[in-house]
């Protein structure tokens, strides 16, 4: 028999009842605590989506998630906490337990289906008024996870550019890669208001937009948000429409970032990678694994802190070790590291050096530039040697990441890197965003080849180091790539299935053939489309017993005055899942027939 996760009842007398557990209503305490001081800065509970680990036999009071991120303006790392549960009374409880320290809520607003905390006596956001519409998906939205998008920078006669440039977003990263196994989950929107001014912001400063939406300088890297708190009452005015917000700024060069929420840009170049990367931040339980972020930024299912602790990706090693062994740390180093954002200039090279060990096989230059639209504009040298950079074609002045493997050895000793200008037209555009030198051992000591799992050492901005599944082969890791790894696919599914059900709905009809003067009642079970990555398997018992005639069949027929208990056991199959701890993947429902037909 297929295991019970999360009932879902219905009683025909003859009619078909509602879906019990959708029908509870969930709460959720949303919290943003400084994780330096431990005051809390922000917090707000509203009615949510159903989370299916609190329908769990023998389930929690509350689920409680965390992840950590930057302040509006990138300043300051808050620890972003969630935490569901169907008794609102608790949640307040927890409230007085997550901010009990320095925190003083001056204010509760209440507004529709949310209450706020304020830690000052500012008046409630005023919410735009918006033209939402339906991009992509089709189903339910307390049965999905709704993706929206929000205009910030478009000014009145650019409302068309705004839906154009979403369509293009959604389309790229769920059309045919990424998400798109995952996409029945999901619900994308586009949510229109007009800006007075149109673009983003520069040099720290807003334009006049419902949202704020800026860079700190000119640089093409973070984009920010000046108005968190219409942010959220925009999204929370939403409703179920709205549980992951997404903020467009009218740009056409990179930006974007995660937090709270998810800032991007149009890019056409750069827009859906970034987009993708920093969803898989907020959609999925994954850190960093690209190096020198914050130590804080590397946690998740794609993290571990040291090879002696079990790897939350044991289960999708490509060569598990020997039993009581650990599995080998890939063998690399990191010599340099410099997020320089410098422009360059033609009078002088930007340089710095580095000290290699000399006993690595081969190594890396990365780096990532900007304003250098063709190749010609730039020569990289490493000791005078010229390394062979080449510009993307096509990319304008936008910016990109770029990688230069180089099979030989580096010598023991200091060793420099150059960048020269070439071109005097791109001063004031060309531009060193970072740069990165890795070393990596010999064939037996690192392996380099592609969708192998094992322990690879990533190196956070004091060097320290962390471990990720793979080697290049996931978008967390190299912004270029269009796929997530296995493992923060098996994460997405989770989180996605943590919040739908794979049983839309359940449907009980009587039907009556003339011919032989009889009626026949259907029981249909209304799933979610996951046959383009996946099967289902279901198991039909009537009063405890199976029924072998009805495997696997989401709609079956029985004689009109035929009564009992019917409940239908289902589970979904993919290959890109390997372990449910929770159960998310199964799914059953109950329907009672206690009168015949008609």
């Amino acid at each position: 028999m297929l295991a019970l996760y999360g009932a879902l009842c219905f009683a025909i007398a003859p009619v078909l009842g509602a879906l019990a557990e959708r029908e509870v209503p969930t709460f959720e305490l949303r919290v943003n605590r400084n994780v330096v001081t431990g005051v809390c800065e922000h917090a707000r509970i509203r009615t949510a989506q159903r989370h299916r680990l609190l329908d769990k036999p023998h389930a929690p009071e509350a689920v409680t998630t965390r992840k950590h991120a930057s302040t509006e303006d990138g300043s300051t790392a808050v620890e972003l906490i969630s935490v569901f549960a169907h008794d609102e009374d608790l949640l307040r409880r927890e409230l007085g337990l997550l901010c009990s320290t320095g925190s003083n809520f001056l204010n509760a607003g209440v507004s529709g289906a949310q209450t706020t905390f304020s830690m000052s006596s500012n008046k409630e956001a005023e919410v735009p008024t918006f033209d939402v519409r339906l991009i992509s998906g089709a189903g339910p939205s307390d049965n999905r996870v709704d993706l929206t998008f929000f205009s910030d920078g478009y000014v009145l006669k650019e409302k068309k550019r705004f839906y154009d440039d979403v369509r293009f977003l959604v389309e790229a990263i769920a059309g045919n890669q990424t998400f798109y196994t995952v996409a029945p989950l999901l619900n994308f929107w586009a949510a229109y208001t007009p800006s007075k001014e149109s673009g983003v912001g520069s040099h720290g400063k807003p334009l006049d937009t419902p949202f704020g939406l800026y860079r700190p300088g000119t640089e093409l890297r973070s984009l920010l948000w000046s108005k968190p708190d219409v942010s959220r009452a925009a999204c929370d005015s939403l409703g179920t429409k709205c549980d992951y917000p997404v903020f467009v700024g009218n740009d056409r060069l990179y930006g974007g970032m995660n937090g709270e929420f998810v800032t991007i840009t149009p890019s056409l170049v750069n827009g859906p990678l970034v987009l993708r990367h920093e969803l898989g931040h907020n959609l999925i339980d994954t850190g960093e694994e690209y190096d020198g972020g914050d130590p804080i930024d590397y946690w998740g299912v794609n993290s571990a802190p040291t090879i002696k602790q079990p790897l939350p990706w044991e289960h999708w090693l490509t060569s598990p070790p020997a039993e009581g062994s650990r599995p080998r740390v890939e063998r690399v180093v990191m010599p340099l590291q410099d997020y320089a954002w410098t422009m360059l200039n033609t009078t002088s090279a930007w340089s710095t050096t580095f000290v290699s060990a000399g006993s690595y096989a081969r190594h890396l230059v990365r780096s990532s530039l900007s304003g250098l639209p063709h190749s010609g504009a730039l020569s990289v040298l490493i000791d005078g040697e010229d390394v062979g950079w080449e510009a993307k074609e096509d990319l304008g002045l936008d910016r990109w990441h770029y990688d230069i493997y180089r099979d030989v050895a580096l010598s023991g000793g200091p060793h420099e890197i150059a960048f020269k200008l070439n071109d005097a037209s791109l001063e004031g555009h060309a531009q060193l965003c970072s740069v990165e030198i890795l070393e990596y051992g010999f064939p037996d000591e690192f392996n380099a080849s592609a969708d192998f799992y094992g322990a690879f050492p990533t190196f956070d901005g004091s060097n320290k180091t962390h471990l990720r599944p793979t080697n290049e082969d996931c978008l967390m890791r190299i912004t270029n790539e269009p796929e997530f790894c296995s493992v923060c696919i098996e994460g997405l599914w989770m989180s996605l299935l943590s919040r739908v059900d794979p049983i839309d709905s359940t449907n009980a009809s009587c039907a009556f053939d003339e011919t032989t003067g009889k009626w026949t009642r259907t029981l249909a079970l209304e799933l979610v489309d996951l046959t383009k990555s996946g099967s289902y398997a279901l198991e039909w018992q009537k009063d405890g017993i199976t029924v072998p005639a009805w495997a696997d069949k989401s709609t079956v027929e029985m004689a009109g005055d035929e009564e009992g208990s019917f409940e239908v056991f289902v589970r979904f199959l993919t290959e890109e899942i390997r372990l449910d701890p929770n159960g998310y993947t199964r799914s059953n429902a109950t329907v009672v027939v206690d009168s015949p037909c008609p």
